[in-house]
C-alpha cells in the first residue's frame, strides 16, 4: 500500500499536529505501508522559516525513515487576517509542484491534513490527477472554527463560499477522518459518505518508564502540589490570564510552564514583575522530553480560552499516559472526556474563581488524586491508545482500497 501525506505542519516543528502526524506515519509504516510526506518549509510556531531551510523553494530529505518533500510557503504567525490567509494559500499553490513526483509514485491514497481548507482542495486535485484515493483528515472544522474565533462572520460571502467548499470536499472524499466525535458527527451531517474517528490518542509506551516513579510524593510530604503546563503559549490557551488571575503560592501550589508561542514574551515580562505568585517559566521543551518533564509533577493544568467545536487538546492524552490528574479550564468534548472518565477537575473557560476552587480541592484530596491517577493510566491504555488506533486506521484504509 502506497500512501502520501500532505500537510502544512510537520517535524521538526513542535506541536500536537506535527507529533500526531509523525506517529501516524511511523505507525502505518510499521504495518507495511510505503508512506511519504509532502509538507512546507518548517516555520511553526515562530512564523519564520527555520535557518536550515531559508532561501529554498523545494528540497527532499530523509527523517527517521520517512521520505519528506518540502515546498516553500510565505511564513507568518501574525494575528492579522491577510498574512495568515496568504501563508495558507502560498503553500496550497506551491504543493501543486509535487504533481510530477506523485505521478511517478502511483499512490494508492493521498491523505491530507486540514486545515487549511485550501490545502485540501490542492490535495483533491492531485489525487484526481494521479488516480489515487482521497482521504481527508480534519483536525479543526473550517470555516466554523474561524467564525467561533471571531475571524470571520457567518453571514458573509467568505463564510458561505468556504462552507460550500467544505461540503464539496466531504462528499468527494473516499474517507473522512475526524479527531473528535463532534467532528465526525459534523462531517456526517454535512455530506461525508465514509467517516472514521481517529483521535490524537497517546502511545503509553513512551510513558511506561516514568509511571512507577511518579507517586505524588511531593504532595504527600508537605501538602504542596506541583502543577505543570506543557504546550503552545498561544492566545487560545490564555496562560497569561491564568498567571494574572491565580496566585498559586496562596493556594499552596507551584505552577510550572513549558512552551513557546505568541504569549511567551508577555508571560516572561509579567513573571519578572510578579515573582511571588508561585509561577516558574522554563521555556520550550522537545517532544521526546515530555514524559520526563511530566514525571516531575503532580497535576497538569490544561486551559482553553474559548471552546472550539470539535477541538480536544492533545495534552489531555499525554496527561493520561503520565498518570497526572487534569485540572481543566474549558468546555466542549475535552471537558466531557475528563468528566466521563473521571480524570480530574473541570471549570468553564475564564472562570478563575472555580479554577482556584478546583486547585484547592486537588491540594486537599491526595486520595482522590491517587484514584484519578489510576483512571488516567487505564484510560490511556484502553480507550485512547494510539498504536491500537493506528492499526485500526490501517485496516480501514485497506477496506477502502478493496
Amino acid at each position: 500500500m502506497k500512501l502520501t501525506l500532505i500537510t502544512q505542519y510537520f517535524l521538526p516543528e513542535i506541536g500536537a499536529p506535527q507529533n500526531r502526524l509523525h506517529e501516524m506515519c511511523k505507525g502505518l509504516q510499521g504495518y507495511g505501508a510505503d508512506i511519504s510526506v509532502i509538507t512546507a518549509m518548517p516555520n511553526y510556531p515562530t512564523g519564520k522559516i527555520f535557518p536550515k531551510y531559508k532561501g529554498k523553494f523545494s528540497l527532499t530529505e530523509q527523517e527517521q525513515g520517512l521520505q519528506i518533500y518540502r515546498y516553500w510557503l510565505y511564513a507568518s504567525n501574525s494575528r492579522r487576517a491577510i498574512p495568515r490567509i496568504w501563508s495558507m494559500l502560498s503553500f496550497s499553490l506551491s504543493v501543486l509542484f509535487s504533481l510530477p513526483y506523485l505521478q511517478k509514485r502511483h499512490n494508492d491514497c493521498i491523505i491530507v491534513e486540514s486545515p487549511p481548507l485550501t490545502l485540501a482542495v490542492s490535495a483533491f486535485i492531485l489525487a484526481r490527477l494521479t488516480h489515487a484515493k482521497f482521504i481527508l483528515n480534519i483536525s479543526d472544522l473550517w470555516p466554523l472554527s474561524a467564525y467561533e474565533l471571531g475571524a470571520i462572520s457567518n453571514t458573509g460571502f467568505i463564510y458561505r463560499a468556504l462552507a460550500r467548499l467544505e461540503r464539496f470536499l466531504y462528499k468527494r472524499a473516499d474517507l473522512c477522518l475526524g479527531q473528535s466525535q463532534q467532528i465526525v458527527d459534523y462531517m456526517s451531517a454535512h455530506g461525508a459518505r465514509h467517516t472514521y474517528l481517529f483521535r490524537n490518542g497517546v502511545d503509553p509506551d513512551r510513558f511506561a518508564n516514568i509511571i512507577a516513579n511518579n507517586t505524588d510524593t511531593t504532595a504527600k510530604s508537605n501538602n504542596t502540589i506541583r502543577i505543570v503546563y506543557t504546550g503552545l503559549l498561544g492566545y487560545a490557551q490564555g496562560i497569561i490570564n491564568i498567571c494574572k488571575n491565580i496566585n498559586f503560592k496562596e493556594l499552596n501550589t507551584e505552577f510550572h510552564i513549558y512552551g513557546a508561542g505568541g504569549e511567551q514574551t508577555e508571560i516572561e515580562t509579567y513573571l519578572n514583575n510578579n515573582p511571588d505568585k508561585g509561577i516558574t517559566f522554563h521555556g520550550a521543551v522537545k517532544r521526546e522530553m515530555i514524559p520526563q518533564v511530566l514525571a516531575q509533577y503532580d497535576c497538569t493544568l490544561i486551559p482553553l480560552v474559548k471552546n472550539i467545536y470539535g477541538a480536544v487538546p492533545s495534552k489531555i492524552y499525554e496527561s493520561m499516559a503520565a498518570g497526572l490528574p487534569i485540572i481543566f479550564s474549558g468546555d466542549g468534548e475535552g471537558a466531557e472526556i475528563i468528566r466521563n472518565y473521571q480524570l480530574g477537575w473541570v471549570s468553564p473557560s475564564l472562570d478563575y474563581k472555580l479554577l482556584a476552587d478546583n486547585i484547592r480541592d486537588a491540594v486537599s484530596s491526595p486520595q482522590i488524586r491517587d484514584q484519578i491517577r489510576k483512571n488516567c493510566i487505564e484510560c490511556a491504555n484502553r480507550q485512547f491508545n494510539r498504536p491500537r488506533q493506528i492499526k485500526s486506521l490501517y485496516d480501514t484504509i485497506m477496506q477502502i482500497l478493496s
